[in-house]
């Protein structure tokens, strides 16, 4: 069992940056892939980054790709998406999830998810 915690959001003017955390409970954070998803008003939920178990491998939509990084510290069971150069229409909940396969994450059918945490990017 792994449960998630986001934090981090809040309102940012456009051109700014954020730091998003994930918080992962379940001493076998490790053995998951974790992913960073976002839900914009009226649109649906889309991928934005996953990171395999040791931080090693990557992958990003194109839609942030170049303006996020993401990383995890294992020791700490925390997962982060650094966000620079955000846009009005990054604005979203952001999600954090955990599966054990990088394709599951990739194609939104993640086992765990956490409650979101919102970013608000003003112009």
């Amino acid at each position: 069992q792994v449960q998630l915690v986001e934090s981090g959001g809040g309102l940012v003017q456009a051109g700014g940056s954020l730091r998003l955390s994930c918080a992962a409970s379940g001493r076998l954070f490790s053995n998951y892939v974790m992913g960073w998803f976002r839900q914009a008003p009226g649109k649906e939920r889309e991928f934005v980054a996953a990171v395999n178990w040791s931080g090693s491998s990557t992958y990003y939509a194109d839609s942030m790709k170049g303006r996020c990084t993401i990383s995890r510290d294992i020791a700490k069971n925390t997962v982060y998406l650094q966000m620079v150069s955000l846009k009005p229409e990054d604005t979203a909940i952001y999600y954090c999830a955990a599966d054990r396969d990088f394709g599951r994450i990739v194609a939104d059918m993640s086992q765990y998810w956490g409650q979101g945490t919102q970013v608000t990017v003003s112009s």
